[in-house]
C-alpha cells in the first residue's frame, strides 16, 4: 500500500519502501495467480485457517459447531466464518501490512503445520475481482472484545474503525466484496458456488452457500472425502472410490489404487487409465492439502514412468508454493513420491499374483509404461518380463512364450532392420525381436536374467545370410554374367549382389542393411567430398571400411531365375536397379533421392521396353 512521503533524511539514513498496491495486484493477476477465480479460494482458505485456529483456542468445541458461509447474490459476495477473529491491534497489525501473516503471529508459531496459507497476501487476491474490500471481525481471544471494521481499498488505502458489540454478536471474520463490472465472469451466484465447490469439496469444516433467493443454503461439502467413510464390504469401498474417480476425471478407471501415507497425512487414490497414453506424457494430478484443492495440474507428485494413473490425493504435510497453486519441491515431496511409487509397484505386484485377468487388461493398455519401470526396476523386470508383449517373427507375444521355442533370441536395434528381415528369418526358424520400439532391445537383453537357458544376441547381416541356401555352382556360373551387370549398376549405393535360395519363394529379393551401416557410409562420401580440406582431414582420421548393404536374389522366385538369364546389358541392368528399389520399398526404411529416382527411372525403362516387345 502506498505510504505518505518520509521526511527527509541524512544521507546514509535507513528509509521504508513504498508499495504501489495497484501495480502489485497487477503483480498478482499476471505472475502469481493463475486466474481471478483463486480469490474465492484466498477467502475459503483464510476462513479455514481462522477455524484451525478457533479449535485450538477452544479444543472441546464439538466437531462442526463451527463453519463458513458463502453468499453471493450477483450484487455483493460475502464468506463469514465462526473462527478465531481479529482484534483491532491484529488488523492493523496483519491486514493493514503487506507479507505478513497472522499465522505467524507468536502464539500459533508452533501451529504452523494445521494452516492452509503461509504467505499472508492472499487477501490482495479480492482486488482482483473487487475495488473495495470489506472486514468485519470480533476476537474469540478476548470475550468482551469490541467488533473492528476495516475498508481496504484498490488506491492503497484503507479505514479502521470499532463497533458495537452487536455489529458481531459471535466471534469470526465476515469479508464482503463488492464487484467490479468487469468482474461479473467470477462473481455471479452459479459461479461462486462452482467455485466453492471445485475448492473446497474435501474441506473437513461444514461450508453452506446461500444465492440470495431466501431458500436454505445448500452445502458445498455435504459428505466427507470416499477414503474417509466407512462401507459394509470391500467391495462397496471398492466401488466408491471408481465412482469419485469417473466423477472427478471423466473416465471408468481400469482399476483404482488407494493411496495411505500416514507419516504425511496423506490418503487419495490412484486411477488407472483405460487407454494408452504416450510415454513420457504426464497427467496432472488433483493435489489436496488439509481439504483444500491446491492444483489440478501437480505432475511433480509421481515419478515420471507413472503416466499410467491420475491421482487425487489429499495431504497433511506437503508445503505449497506461494501461489498455492503447486508444491514446493523439498525433502518432504521427495519422500511422497518415492513412497508413491512403491504404491504403484505393490500395486503392480498383487496383480502379477493374484489376478492374472487385471494383468493382463494392465499390459494390453500401458505394457510400454511397465516396459519405462521395468528398465530401472529389478524387482518389476523379474516379476513382469515374461509377461510383456513384444513384436517377434512370431507374431505379438510374450518373452516367455517366444523363449520357450527359441533357445537363442535375436534383436534387431531398428524397426526397418525387423521388417526387412522378419518373413526370411521366420521361414529361415530363426527367433527375431523387434528390437527398435523403445525400451524393447534393452529389456530382451536381459532375458537371461530371468531365463538362464536362453541366449540373446543383435541380430547382424552375417547371421541371416548364414541361415540362406547357396545356389549350386553351375547356377552360379550361369548367372555371373547378371551378378556382375548388377553390381556395377548398384555400385553407386555401395551395395554388393549376392544369388541364394530362401523362403518364401514369393519374395525376389532381400536387402540387407543396417542404419549404422549406412551412417558410415555417408560419412565416409562426406570425408572423400572433402578431400583436401579441414574436414577432409578430421573425417579421414575417423574413416574406416563402410560396411557394405548387400542385395541377395532368391534363385527360388520365378522373376529371379527369368533376370538372371537376361543377355541384353541395359536391360539386365535396369532389372538389377528395379529388384534393388522394389527390395527397399519392402524394408519400409526412408529412402533417400537418389533411390527414389532409381525406382522411377527403372518402372519407366522396364514400361519402354515392355511396349517396344509388343510392338
Amino acid at each position: 500500500m502506498t505510504l505518505p512521503d518520509a521526511p527527509s533524511s541524512p544521507t546514509g539514513a535507513d528509509r521504508t519502501f513504498q508499495v504501489d498496491l495497484r501495480g502489485l495486484v497487477d503483480l498478482l493477476s499476471h505472475h502469481l495467480y493463475s486466474s481471478p477465480r483463486v480469490y474465492l479460494r484466498e477467502l475459503l482458505q483464510n476462513a479455514v485457517d481462522a477455524l484451525t485456529a478457533r479449535h485450538a483456542l477452544e479444543p472441546a468445541a464439538p466437531a462442526g459447531s463451527f463453519g463458513i458461509r458463502l453468499y453471493a447474490d450477483g450484487s455483493a459476495v460475502r464468506v463469514e466464518d465462526d473462527g478465531v477473529g481479529l482484534t483491532e491491534a491484529d488488523v492493523h497489525s496483519f491486514l493493514a501490512t503487506i507479507g505478513r501473516s497472522s499465522k505467524r503471529a507468536e502464539q500459533v508459531t508452533e501451529q504452523r503445520g494445521d494452516f492452509i496459507g503461509q504467505f499472508g497476501i492472499g487477501l490482495l487476491s479480492c482486488f482482483l475481482v473487487a475495488d473495495e474490500i470489506h472486514v468485519v471481525s470480533r476476537s474469540a481471544r478476548t470475550p468482551d472484545a469490541p467488533a473492528v471494521e476495516w475498508r481496504g481499498r484498490g488506491d492503497g488505502s484503507y479505514t479502521v474503525r470499532t463497533l458495537r458489540s452487536s455489529a458481531r454478536p459471535r466471534p469470526g471474520t465476515t469479508v464482503t466484496l463488492t464487484p467490479r463490472a468487469d468482474a461479473g465472469e467470477w462473481t455471479r451466484p452459479t459461479q461462486v458456488r462452482a467455485l466453492a465447490r471445485h475448492f473446497g469439496s474435501l474441506l473437513r469444516h461444514p461450508v453452506t452457500f446461500d444465492d440470495g433467493s431466501g431458500g436454505p443454503g445448500a452445502a458445498v461439502n455435504p459428505e466427507p472425502a470416499p477414503w474417509a467413510r466407512t462401507y459394509p464390504t470391500p467391495g462397496a469401498r471398492s466401488r466408491a472410490l471408481t465412482a469419485y474417480g469417473e466423477d472427478v476425471f471423466g473416465f471408468t478407471p481400469l482399476d483404482t489404487i488407494e493411496l495411505d501415507l500416514p507419516a504425511v497425512g496423506l490418503k487419495g487414490i490412484a486411477c488407472v487409465l483405460p487407454q494408452a497414453v504416450p510415454a513420457g506424457r504426464r497427467h496432472g494430478h488433483r493435489v489436496h492439502v488439509k481439504g483444500m484443492l491446491l492444483s489440478e495440474q501437480a505432475d511433480e507428485i509421481l515419478p515420471e514412468w507413472a503416466f499410467f494413473v491420475r491421482c487425487v490425493v489429499d495431504a497433511e504435510s506437503l508445503r505449497p508454493t506461494a501461489s498455492r497453486e503447486s508444491l514446493y519441491e523439498d525433502d518432504t515431496l521427495a519422500a511422497v513420491r518415492d513412497a508413491l511409487a512403491e504404491r504403484l509397484r505393490a500395486w503392480i505386484a498383487r496383480a502379477a499374483a493374484s489376478d492374472p485377468d487385471l494383468l493382463a487388461r494392465f499390459l494390453h493398455v500401458h505394457h510400454l509404461a511397465v516396459k519405462s519401470l521395468a528398465v530401472h526396476d529389478d524387482e518389476i523386470l523379474r516379476m513382469l518380463l515374461p509377461w510383456l508383449p513384444f513384436e517377434t517373427t512370431d507374431g505379438h507375444t510374450t518373452l516367455d512364450e517366444f523363449a520357450r521355442t527359441h533357445r537363442t533370441v535375436l534383436v534387431t536395434s531398428s524397426v526397418e532392420e525387423f521388417r526387412q528381415v522378419a518373413a526370411i528369418a521366420s521361414a529361415a526358424g530363426l527367433g527375431v525381436v523387434n528390437g527398435g520400439y523403445t525400451y524393447d532391445r534393452e529389456l530382451v537383453h536381459r532375458l537371461p536374467e530371468i531365463r538362464p537357458q536362453t541366449s540373446v544376441a543383435d541380430l547382424d547381416p552375417a547371421t541371416l545370410t548364414a541361415h540362406l541356401d547357396p545356389v549350386d555352382r553351375e547356377t552360379e556360373l550361369a548367372a555371373a554374367a547378371y551378378l556382375a551387370r548388377a553390381r556395377e549398376a548398384l555400385a553407386v549405393f555401395d551395395c554388393d549382389v549376392a544369388l541364394r535360395t530362401f523362403q518364401p519363394a514369393s519374395a525376389p529379393a532381400l536387402l540387407v542393411d543396417s542404419r549404422e551401416a549406412r551412417h558410415e557410409r555417408t560419412r565416409s562420401q562426406l570425408a572423400r567430398e572433402q578431400e583436401g580440406g579441414l574436414w577432409g582431414d578430421i573425417l579421414g582420421a575417423l574413416r574406416q571400411e563402410a560396411p557394405r548393404a548387400q542385395l541377395i536374389l532368391n534363385q527360388l522366385n520365378p522373376l529371379v531365375r527369368t533376370a538372371v538369364a537376361i543377355d541384353e546389358p541395359e536391360l539386365a541392368r535396369t532389372s538389377a536397379e528395379a529388384l534393388y528399389g522394389q527390395a527397399a520399398l519392402l524394408s519400409r526404411r526412408p529412402l533417400r533421392a537418389a533411390e527414389s529416382g532409381l525406382i522411377n527411372r527403372s518402372f519407366l525403362d522396364l514400361l519402354a521396353h515392355a511396349l517396344r516387345k509388343d510392338h
